[in-house]
């Protein structure tokens, strides 16, 4: 290494000390294919993101928390096709992506695991393995693919390397970045009421219901960390992905990153509200990060995918539980997007799962078999290695 190399690699640790980092400078050609996979942790809402506004059957799903159908004002659903629409807080961020055919979304997508824990259904897209296959967490599908690929460096935008990246025949850095969590319970609120029946008859009673929705709002709060399994939240990484795209940009080729804080079971809202804020950060962080890789937004692809999404309808807290099918998006300069990709039913109480989720028929390690195909032109024994037993699709998603 020369006196200069060695000032740069020396610059580059100084400046990132939570990154595993070589001192190796990579010697990957500027315009090779970046490969940006995004983790929602926790299960998102996709219903009120691509809203299907051509159902009566999600307005009578979702008497509170319905996005409103197309008319043009600030609150209603974007129209992107005759069906589906978007969530107008995304019409400064992803609306532009559609506008210019650089974002698909792949509605009815998932896995075959029915069990809608978030951990065992997490765990099941990142080793990208068949459900008979056992449970090998040793194997993850980021890991293969990095070790099929010749000259790709990777890295993990994580607090440790995820089970995506875990078994890996070359060393794979990790940086982290920071998050914050919020409780859903306002003490405040808690201690107004509390005041109100204060030296009544109801106080008792008053004081026992507040406790218990003390309790159950923190056992909420603490499902939801759980299943962000550390992951930072939306805000957190609307705020970080100029230095992940400066990072993929200059010397990484394949990364990982997860979002945590969408496991939405009380008070979602729908263009206001928990999910909401966190489409608007997500929005925002994907559109500064195309934004700052400039001309090689061209030469990149991001995945944004979820566990599974949530039921259709909304429960007795204005929020939604766990459900099985939902919604990927797949963006970048040379995507071929303004489209709504895969194979789709109509969004009725008949085509529903056990009648209550979206069902999946578009199954994403089929999917990104194909994908990956078209990126790095993948085939036969090499895709098998990376997703074992898939039968590629290809959406012809670039």
């Amino acid at each position: 290494m020369n006196r200069r190399e060695f000032l740069l690699a020396a610059g580059a640790a100084a400046t990132l000390p939570a990154l595993s980092f070589s001192g190796r400078l990579f010697a990957t050609p500027t315009n090779s294919p970046r490969f940006l996979f995004v983790f929602l942790r926790g299960g998102y809402d996709c219903n009120n993101m691509l809203v299907p506004y051509s159902s009566d059957f999600y307005y009578e799903s979702r008497p509170t928390i319905a996005i409103a159908k197309p008319d043009n004002s600030s609150n209603s659903a974007i129209a992107l096709d005759s069906n589906w629409g978007l969530n107008p807080v995304l019409r400064d961020s992803i609306y532009p992506l559609w506008q210019k055919k650089q974002i698909a979304f792949i509605p009815f997508a998932g896995t075959d695991d029915l069990s809608r824990s978030h951990f065992e259904t997490q765990d099941n897209i990142e080793r990208g393995q068949p459900q008979d296959q056992g449970s090998n967490f040793r194997s993850g599908f980021m890991a293969r693919l990095s070790s099929v690929l010749t000259g790709v460096p990777a890295i993990a935008f994580t607090n440790s390397l995820p089970l995506s990246f875990q078994g890996a025949s070359k060393d794979i850095p990790n940086i982290s970045l920071k998050g914050d969590t919020k409780a859903h319970f306002d003490d405040r609120q808690a201690s107004i009421l509390a005041g109100m029946y204060k030296n009544t008859s109801l106080a008792s009673a008053a004081a026992d219901g507040l406790s218990l929705r003390s309790t159950v709002s923190m056992d909420l709060q603490n499902e939801m960390v759980a299943a962000s399994r550390g992951a930072p939240s939306a805000s957190g990484f609307a705020q970080e992905t100029q230095r992940i795209a400066t990072l993929m940009r200059d010397q990484y080729r394949l990364g990982f990153v997860d979002v945590g804080g969408w496991d939405t079971h009380v008070n979602q809202g729908n263009v206001t509200g928990g999910l909401a804020n966190n489409l608007r950060n997500l929005g925002e962080g994907l559109a500064a990060y195309a934004n700052t890789l400039g001309d090689e937004w061209n030469n990149t692809t991001v995945v944004v995918v979820s566990e599974f999404g949530r039921t259709f309808r909304e429960n007795g807290d204005h929020g939604t539980d766990h459900g099985h099918g939902t919604v990927h998006w797949v963006l970048g300069g040379k995507v071929n997007g303004g489209r709504i990709a895969g194979e789709q039913i109509a969004v009725t109480q008949e085509n529903l799962l056990q009648n209550r989720d979206y069902k999946v028929l578009n199954n994403y390690r089929d999917v990104y078999s194909g994908l990956l195909g078209r990126i790095w032109g993948l085939q036969g024994n090499r895709l098998q290695t990376v997703f074992p037993q898939a039968r590629p699709r290809d959406l012809q998603l670039v």
